[in-house]
């Protein structure tokens, strides 16, 4: 197997191995993940000691950057034990050429982690990914374990042993019908409740067509009889999906209580990416970039898959353990799965004005028509649309900000300003200017 760089594989890739498969100690609704173990019938679903090393030197081959992540996903990954992903943090160290630096991280649910992982994941500088769906309630609508019970208990007890540990973690917050009209609460929950200060909001996107849409609606639990396998296929979605509208609506609530009150304290993934687009830097975020491929996923056995979204029998690029992962990334499979994205757009994106912050984010969410009738729009445009075009302002106001030199927090000033100009001689009661029709005392005062 190669070890040399192959022309045509991408300089830099972010990789996520799933050690445990699909296998997960949770029975989330919402998780199509745990169909994919239909892949490995029979399978013991843990990653072997040969496996593990071809990861962990390949991708450290593989990189033409001086920072390379070693990124743990599952599944749940740590049903390997806290052994496992030592031995990882060992090989990393053994294969890191001089000049360059590693950086680990995992996500988890937490529920399995106790101060013997906790103090492993402190004293190697891991970042932690915890799932979190915001409040109790809204958390358990969905979050629950094989005998269907609510985890949020666990899963908080889990980010106060990693806090306690001082181990750096993302809030991964997954919106669907359960919190998606609940966005303020459900940031400030995060933000003064636990103390959070680097949010990811992900959509529940769970396509399904008229012969599979019954039986996910149930969920995707092991055991369920007629389960299929799910695949990115169907133009329906289950009623755990978040709606189109629904998520730009979020995603607009949430800055707005950001943008005022939180820049440089808190951290939001979709906000950062809005604000390196805005500043002419490309994307921070694969699925706002204009052509994607860079970004596999490696099952148990070392089987490579174009991405996170796609693990399905057509996007699998071959074995780490027969192929060298750089080489199964220059493949002209590959190639063409990355610039899809970019190739296939509709004529309704090509003419898009935001389409620079957008690119028609994810293909797996694109199965849906134009407003002409052209297939292939983002089942999400509406709620994006609406939300880029809601934060233009804003944004470039932070962008020009940053390029005179100043610091991106300045912005809360500007606009604290224009309130109060904005807002003079409103009375409590009356409709709040900004037209969202509630009083201006539940919104803008």
């Amino acid at each position: 197997m190669t070890t040399e760089p192959v022309h045509s594989a991408p300089p830099a890739i972010h990789l996520l191995a799933k050690p445990s498969g699909a296998i997960c100690n949770l029975n989330c609704t919402y998780c199509f993940f745990l169909s994919k173990e239909l892949l490995y019938p029979g399978d013991r679903f843990r990653m072997d000691d040969e496996t593990l090393e071809a990861y962990v030197r390949q991708t450290i081959e593989s990189q033409q950057i001086d920072e390379i992540t070693i990124a743990w996903q599952g599944g749940e990954p740590t049903l390997m034990g806290v052994d496992f992903i030592r031995r990882s943090v060992e090989l990393a160290r053994q294969y890191l050429p001089q000049g360059k630096t590693i950086e680990f991280s995992m996500q988890t649910n937490g529920t399995l982690l106790d101060d013997d992982w906790c103090q492993f994941l402190a004293e190697n500088g891991f970042l932690v990914g915890l799932s979190v769906d915001g409040p109790p309630a809204m958390h358990d609508a969905y979050r629950v374990d094989k005998q269907n019970r609510g985890t949020s208990g666990r899963v908080l007890a889990a980010y106060e042993l990693l806090k306690r540990h001082e181990v750096d973690v993302n809030i991964l917050c997954t919106v669907n019908a359960a919190n998606q009209d609940h966005p303020v609460e459900v940031y400030r929950y995060f933000r003064d409740e636990l103390g959070a200060d680097f949010l990811q909001f992900i959509p529940i996107v769970e396509r399904a067509s008229e012969v599979t849409l019954e039986i996910a609606n149930k969920g995707w639990a092991g055991g369920r009889k007629g389960r299929p396998l799910y695949v990115n296929k169907g133009s329906m979605t289950t009623e755990r999906s978040v709606g189109a509208a629904q998520w730009g609506r979020f995603l607009c609530a949430v800055f707005d209580e950001w943008v005022r009150n939180d820049v440089g304290d808190v951290f939001v993934q979709y906000f950062d990416a809005a604000l390196v687009s805005w500043l002419g830097m490309g994307s921070a975020m694969c699925i706002f970039a204009e052509t994607c491929g860079a970004a596999p996923v490696l099952e148990h056995n070392g089987d490579l898959y174009s991405c996170d979204h796609f693990v399905e029998p057509e996007h699998k690029l071959g074995n780490i353990n027969e192929t060298h992962m750089l080489e199964l990334l220059a493949t002209p499979q590959q190639h063409k799965f990355g610039n899809g994205k970019r190739d296939m757009l509709p004529q309704y994106c090509l003419d898009c004005e935001v389409r620079f912050a957008c690119h028609g984010e994810c293909p797996r969410n694109r199965f849906i028509s134009s407003p002409d009738g052209e297939p292939g729009l983002n089942y999400l445009c509406e709620g994006y649309k609406a939300f880029f075009s809601h934060i233009d302002e804003p944004i470039r106001l932070m962008a020009d900000i940053l390029r005179r030199g100043g610091i991106a927090p300045e912005v809360m000033d500007i606009l604290a300003e224009r309130d109060r100009a904005r807002f003079v001689g409103v009375g409590r009661n009356d409709p709040c200017p900004c037209g969202s029709g509630q009083k201006f005392k539940r919104c803008h005062a």
